[in-house]
């Protein structure tokens, strides 16, 4: 499909809200927002209640009644709200307003398939004896998804993913263009892997993905994924392993989320995932292993050695009876600062939210090594930005971009809480989950004003998304006939 159709398809989604000045000066009384200049680059922050980040030192900081002066993109200071001079700021964000604000980094999402939006209420993907079947199953539907219908589904799971506070995603997924224009119409922090070896596009290559890779001006951040290992030659994991090296860039793909999976690699190409890994000269830290359900200690060990990054993904792992992540041996072998969460698809869990899934990985492992909330807490911060090597996203510090979620503290999710042991509300933000942001702040810029999104018309979103499930499942069914 041609570039301006989809650039088209994304201007009909795009909402005329604008972050402007009252008329005559006026102040809203029931607004946190004062706002000066409509274009603004000086934003302060404050007087936050409660601000919880990990410090440059990866332990959990808790401050409380702070301020954030953000410039641009990049937060310059962290100070006590008594310390704030008065300065010309474009915007004033009150947090301490109306039973104040909880404000925390932009959460981190390492393992999405944000082109399988259409497919939630597919519900004969979930009724499959094993994972195996279930990916079987979805080739049915993947195999009708037009260019048109995989942009309305990148825009609708990025912003349901912002309304959760999820402000940096990897996505795994066919089409480079349909995430592209996601990022440019959601303004989302997106790690775009084409698939170099896809299950619904036996046309793509690597050749193809190293096209994007040469991209300079893109949205989002081109990165090369193969979903299973054993899908691809020899001499394209070699090819996987120059791309990365040329640009840097990173790969990532599907381990051993089966029995079948790991024994496929074996019979395939003579030895497992890990080994095949280290023969191309893929163990290293700029790779992403998803799932990792069927590996030996030995295994775990040199992924640790070799720090290669981990998306643990818990709820999808349950639903798909694919097995337990051994996290417990993660830990034991200090390779714990290099597991993160991801949210999967929503074929693989009910809704795109990422608190969600770090209570369900408390759940998982609550015989076996029980997660302290503030470890959950950097698994969906500091720890995504480690993986995806972006060090300046994931905490609230100076000089960190300004990816910022704001929840309202006055709420059923957050109360009771111990007022002398203000953790308390991590474990609360945690446990409770499924509970959308206040605001949200990408890049500093507000995307969600409100709990309004400021950039897409939600209910044309809606509307698009259902009739574009409806094409799609009509053709799922026809072809079935």
């Amino acid at each position: 499909m041609k570039p301006e159709t989809l650039q088209s398809i994304a201007a009909s989604l795009a909402s005329h809200a604008k972050i402007e000045p009252k008329k005559g000066g006026k102040k809203d009384a029931h607004s946190r927002y004062e706002i000066k200049n409509k274009n603004y680059q000086r934003v302060l922050i404050h007087n936050a209640r409660f601000l919880f980040t990990t410090d440059k030192d990866d332990h959990i900081s808790i401050l409380e009644n702070h301020s954030i002066i953000i410039e641009g993109d990049i937060i310059k200071e962290v100070l006590p709200s008594d310390k704030v001079k008065q300065q010309n700021f474009d915007i004033v964000y009150d947090a301490g307003k109306r039973g104040g604000a909880v404000i925390t980094p932009g959460l981190i999402n390492t393992h999405a398939h944000i082109h399988m939006y259409l497919m939630r209420s597919a519900m004969m993907l979930d009724e499959g004896e094993s994972i195996d079947e279930t990916i079987a199953a979805m080739a049915q539907w993947q195999k009708f998804e037009t260019e048109a219908a995989l942009a309305i589904a990148a825009i609708g799971d990025i912003t349901e993913q912002q309304k959760y506070g999820i402000t940096t995603t990897l996505t795994h997924g066919p089409s480079f263009e349909a995430a592209e224009i996601a990022a440019q119409s959601t303004k989302q922090n997106l790690i775009n892997a084409v698939s170099a070896v896809s299950n619904s596009r036996p046309d793509n290559t690597p050749e193809m993905a190293a096209e994007y890779l040469k991209e300079k001006n893109s949205a989002s951040i081109p990165a090369i994924n193969i979903h299973y290992l054993y899908k691809a030659s020899s001499e394209v994991l070699k090819q996987m392993r120059a791309l990365q090296e040329q640009y840097n860039a990173l790969f990532t793909f599907h381990m051993a989320e089966s029995e079948f999976v790991a024994k496929q690699a074996e019979k395939i190409h003579g030895m497992r995932e890990t080994a095949l890994l280290e023969k191309h000269g893929l163990l290293n830290e700029r790779t992403l292993a998803s799932h990792v359900i069927y590996v030996t200690g030995s295994e775990i060990k040199k992924l640790v050695q070799h720090k290669v990054g981990i998306a643990h993904l818990p709820t999808s792992n349950a639903i798909h009876k694919s097995g337990t992540f051994k996290f417990w041996l993660f830990d034991e072998k200090n390779g714990a600062p290099y597991v993160s969460l991801g949210t999967d698809s929503v074929v693989s869990k009910s809704r795109l939210d990422i608190l969600t899934e770090a209570y369900q990985a408390r759940i998982t492992h609550l015989y076996d090594n029980t997660i302290k909330f503030g470890s959950l807490f950097k698994m969906i911060t500091a720890n995504g930005a480690r993986v995806l090597h972006m060090p300046d996203r994931g905490k609230i510090l100076p000089g960190h971009k300004a990816d910022i979620c704001f929840w309202k503290l006055k709420d059923r999710g957050f109360v009771p809480y111990d007022v002398n042991n203000p953790i308390t509300l991590v474990g609360n933000l945690i446990t409770h989950g499924g509970r959308t942001v206040r605001d949200l702040m990408i890049n500093g810029k507000f995307i969600i004003k409100d709990r309004k999104h400021l950039l897409i018309n939600e209910s044309e979103l809606l509307d698009q998304t259902q009739s574009a499930h409806m094409q799609m499942r009509g053709k799922v069914e026809k072809g079935r006939a």
